[in-house]
């Protein structure tokens, strides 16, 4: 606290942006809910359903019941809630019900269908789905339930959402994807999206994330300068994008020891809260069932995991390794208001500049 109170005196400015910070995140507390064990594509690499997720557990399907679920969590305290599947379009119903009680909602969706604009879904922050960038994606999205494949799942994405300011594509970079990033991006752009980076992890593979790639400096390197050619599109902060890529901080490597985002209740993280690394106060990932707590936000395989989500939060809770310097303070800040950029729900999202 000495030394954040010695760079607060030394940039007035600066310490004005960590205070409106501070005071925005410390009103999110956020859960995750896997809504649903259906989707209507198998994408290759999905965690989910590579996992066998969708197995051993039941599915609400009883709208009150979920009713009844939100309801608890906003009265617990919760704040976000981010909702996954399968695919949550699927069950608007079910997603209603969380906005009528959550005070923040996103959505993740693969896009294939549009989550209608209405008022119950007006100020819901929409997390759209892209692989790999250009032919990529249907290489690797375009797969129906039944293994037949399809075409155009990007365009269609694209469409839905065109000039839809509550959509953000989390576009998950792969070591194939270079020659894709600026195409990709624009096209977003144009469509009047903003567009935030993640990593592939192939977990439909024995190596979610190729080690020591060739082309991942090459990959980095692009991610970088279309984030320069298209400022006003990518929300992702350079330092965030090269954490992503490789997995690295200015401090230590990302996994299951320092990822923040792991359900405090589950049982099996008794020796990781007593490492010493932060978590997310009562973060909790529940499954379809709205009774189980899962291990964490994702599929709890860490080999090779770079959810943006997981990534993001991990560094925002890591503010004592930026207290350095001036300058690498300034470095947190900026990672974490281009964070928070990507929500629509958020003081930090454009529509409020």
């Amino acid at each position: 606290m000495d030394r954040l109170r010695e760079i607060r005196a030394a940039d007035p400015e600066l310490a004005q942006r960590l205070r409106r910070l501070q005071k925005f995140s410390g009103t999110i507390r956020t859960n995750v809910v896997f809504l649903t064990r259906a989707c209507d594509i198998r994408c290759q690499g999905c965690w989910y359903f590579g996992h066998g997720m969708e197995k051993g557990v039941s599915e609400t399907t009883d709208v009150d019941l979920a009713d009844a679920f939100a309801r608890q969590l906003a009265g617990a305290g919760v704040t976000h809630a981010l909702l996954l599947g399968g695919e949550p379009t699927l069950v608007p119903d079910r997603i209603r019900a969380f906005t009528r009680h959550v005070r923040h909602v996103t959505v993740v969706t693969n896009g294939l269908r549009p989550l209608p604009r209405e008022a119950d879904f007006d100020e819901v922050n929409l997390a759209v789905s892209v692989f790999g960038g250009g032919p990529l994606d249907d290489q690797l999205r375009g797969i129906r339930p039944n293994g037949s494949r399809f075409t155009g799942l990007f365009p269609q994405a694209l469409r839905n959402y065109q000039g839809d300011r509550r959509a953000v594509f989390i576009y998950a970079l792969s070591d194939d994807s270079t020659e894709h990033i600026e195409d990709t991006v624009r096209r977003i752009r144009d469509n009047g999206n903003q567009v935030s980076f993640s990593f592939y992890s192939a977990y439909d593979t024995d190596t979610p994330i190729t080690p020591d790639s060739s082309r991942r400096e090459d990959l980095l390197n692009e991610a970088l300068r279309v984030r320069v050619l298209y400022p006003d599109a990518v929300t992702s902060h350079p330092y965030y994008i090269r954490t992503a890529v490789t997995g690295r901080s200015h401090w230590a490597e990302f996994g299951y020891d320092v990822c923040a985002t792991i359900s405090e209740t589950h049982p099996d993280h008794l020796k990781r809260l007593a490492n010493g690394n932060p978590v997310l106060p009562e973060f909790a990932a529940y499954r379809p069932d709205l009774r189980t707590v899962q291990f964490c936000c994702t599929s709890g395989d860490c080999r090779g995991c770079r959810d943006s989500q997981a990534v993001h939060s991990w560094l925002l809770v890591s503010l004592p390794h930026f207290l350095e310097s001036v300058a690498r303070l300034r470095e947190w800040v900026e990672v974490a208001e281009s964070f928070y950029r990507q929500y629509y729900w958020s003081p930090y999202h454009p529509r409020h500049t």
